[in-house]
């Protein structure tokens, strides 16, 4: 016969205590010292060099925009739902190029 899963009464029939040493004292935090200003003023200048560029080649979409306006580039619409199901899923495009 199967018992029925829930909470049952029981006895406890160890109630002693046990002693317990006292726990190691835990050594103070020491304060975190702040980046030097040239390590700061580094950073400001790499993310100030990377905000004044633009973060897409803009030489080779103009060369797309012309090729596309001379009918030039090929466009194949199977390719491009390809290309955006594998950028939407994380997958890698079976287009070698």
């Amino acid at each position: 016969m199967v018992e029925s899963i829930g909470t049952k009464a029981g006895a406890v029939t160890d109630r002693r205590t046990v002693p317990v040493e006292p726990a190691a004292r835990v050594a103070a935090v020491r304060a975190v010292a702040a980046d030097s200003p040239a390590v700061q003023s580094a950073a400001a200048e790499i993310s100030g060099q990377a905000a004044a560029q633009p973060p897409v080649d803009t030489e080779r979409v103009a060369r797309i925009r012309k090729a596309i306006q001379d009918n030039k580039f090929p466009l194949s619409p199977s390719t491009i739902a390809d290309r955006l199901l594998a950028f939407k899923l994380d997958w890698k495009s079976r287009d070698p190029s």
